[in-house]
């Protein structure tokens, strides 16, 4: 074992001892029953769905038991910072509500909140353990590890650097010295129990009792002499986070259930109570006849930032994402699914499934709940970060807006539900304002000619339309003004009877029907054609009209 002095000589003169950390960071002033959560985004890459489904459990949990939510920042993998992604977890987090209690934005007492800035705070209990014999520093180089790796796959043993393979566990302090006065680079090991047959046990808030092999492997607790700043590797930072943070409970996905068992044997040679660790199942999609993990690399829906460009409401998302968490969530009502408690008792272990099919579905009914007044400010919100042209017309015409809006929705037993996200706002919408409309430009336009009337019969209708229009509040009048061109131009007055002799005919209601349809919307599918008109006004659907006519 190092000296004393020694292992000192390694770190800086002035570095307090841990006393001066649980002095700093005393145990939380919390009811009892109170837990403090945390969420740990790492800036290696962008925030995903599955990011703001475990956030929403972290900030929910903590907050109905009366305790705290904190965010920290996990970048002690600087090599692979993706710049941007600190921005990117803070817009996330905004648009979905999930602010915390204390992050680097709000601080708090426990902080810094970003693992970068805690370097002095880890140094001081590496120290510590170099000094309890519980670590030991190396030397062992790529080359070396990569021969252990190799030469333990050759003979079917475990892979991993413990007992014999370690190669500076047991070395002579000489050895060590010798190495540290020649400059050679070091990282700092946790020296494993040697029990490597052991096996622990642990009760997970979800899954129940668990039990796995107890951690062989000298693990990497202080990363390479050659950086700077000096940081731990992510086991450790944890360790010593969770603890001073006073953290109770850890909410994070199932792939780290491998790692409790090194977590425990740190906890434990750092003199720290253990905490509770809940592992929550990964979202999952569909593919084929199987299912796979949600994936950034493959899968767009993977992205927090698909869901906000896409404009889905954060409300309709947050409550789909708590169903997939308690499934009797998803038989709530929106509001009142939000305002229960997740429990995580009722938290399944098999991964949930995205389903975009569904999400639309929950937005497009959430949707039709809300005042055209509310929606309008959506849009707006949307608009301003995605679409200047969409926001300028909806500044110029609000009042335009909001009686498309109120078309099929206002009083309606049944509103309409076109609507699923706020990016769609200028397809579902747009052919309300002549700034966005693609008017159609004759009875030659392809949308017109796709009915098969002939041109000049198309010219008469909107012709005589134009003549004889009149802006009625009563829908089945309004609708007779098309009955009676049509009838003037010899449609058939239905698609039976002019199925039944189709060359008498230049079509039935129905063509006559979209030509007014297609001359207001451009499209052949829309809301009520009257609603329309009266949203428009008289001078606007004329104007459609006149130039379908030429």
């Amino acid at each position: 074992m190092l000296d004393r002095a020694v292992i000192d000589a390694l770190f800086p003169a002035d570095l307090p001892e841990p006393e001066h950390w649980e002095r700093r960071y005393p145990q939380r002033s919390l009811a009892e029953g109170a837990e403090v959560t945390r969420f740990g985004p790492s800036p290696t890459g962008f925030v995903h769905i599955g990011g703001i489904y475990v956030a929403g459990i972290d900030q929910d949990v903590a907050r109905r038991s009366g305790g705290r939510y904190l965010v920290r920042v996990e970048d002690t993998d600087q090599s692979r910072e993706v710049e941007g992604a600190l921005e990117q977890f803070e817009r996330g987090f905004a648009y979905f509500g999930l602010a915390a209690d204390e992050d680097i934005a709000r601080g708090g007492d426990y902080g810094p909140y970003q693992q970068s800035a805690r370097e002095e705070i880890y140094l001081s209990y590496v120290r510590h353990l170099l000094r309890e014999g519980r670590a030991y520093i190396d030397f062992a180089t790529k080359e070396e590890l990569a021969s252990i790796t190799s030469r333990q796959q050759a003979t079917k043993l475990p892979t991993g650097y413990y007992g014999s393979w370690a190669l500076w566990r047991d070395a002579e302090p000489a050895d060590v010295r010798a190495k540290l006065d020649a400059g050679e680079p070091w990282v700092v090991r946790f020296r494993a129990p040697e029990d490597t047959g052991a096996r622990v046990r642990f009760t997970d808030a979800i899954r129940g009792s668990i039990e796995a092999e107890a951690n062989r492997n000298d693990v990497v607790i202080l990363k390479s002499s050659e950086q700077s700043p000096r940081l731990p590797t992510y086991h450790f930072a944890h360790a010593v986070d969770d603890h001073l943070m006073r953290v109770s409970l850890v909410i994070r996905g199932d792939e780290w259930i491998s790692s409790v068992p090194v977590h425990q044997q740190l906890f434990d040679a750092l003199g720290f109570e253990p905490i509770t660790y809940a592992h929550i199942a990964p979202l999952m999609k569909q593919e084929g006849g199987s299912k796979r993990k949600l994936s950034k690399r493959k899968d767009p829906e993977a992205s927090v930032d698909f869901y906000i460009e896409a404009g889905y409401p954060a409300d309709a998302v947050l409550y789909y994402l708590r169903g997939l968490a308690n499934g009797r969530l998803a038989e709530l009502p929106l509001r009142q699914a939000l305002a229960e408690p997740i429990r995580l008792a009722e938290c399944g272990v098999a991964g949930p499934l995205v389903d975009l099919v569904k999400l639309d579905d929950i937005a497009a009914d959430h949707i039709a709940t809300l005042s055209g007044e509310d929606i309008l400010e959506a849009v707006r919100g949307w608009a301003r970060q995605f679409d200047a042209e969409l926001l300028a017309v909806l500044e110029a015409e609000p009042e335009l807006a909001l009686r498309a809006l109120a078309v099929e929705r206002d009083g309606a037993e049944n509103p309409r539900k076109d609507l699923k996200r706020w990016g769609e706002f200028r397809a579902v919408y747009g052919f309300f304002f002549p700034q966005l409309h693609a008017a159609v430009t004759g009875p030659e336009d392809e949308r017109i000619a796709a009915l098969g009337v002939a041109p000049e019969v198309v010219r008469a209708v909107a012709t005589d339309f134009v003549a004889d229009y009149r802006q009625l509040d009563d829908g089945q009048e309004w609708f007779q003004q098309i009955r009676d061109v049509a009838a003037k131009h010899g449609f058939a007055r239905n698609a039976k009877e002019f199925k039944k002799d189709p060359e008498a005919f230049p079509g039935s209601i129905r063509e006559a029907s979209q030509i007014v349809r297609l001359a207001l919307t451009g499209s052949t599918r829309s809301p009520d054609l009257h609603a329309v008109s009266q949203a428009l006004g008289r001078e606007e659907t004329l104007r459609r009209f006149t130039a379908l006519a030429g």
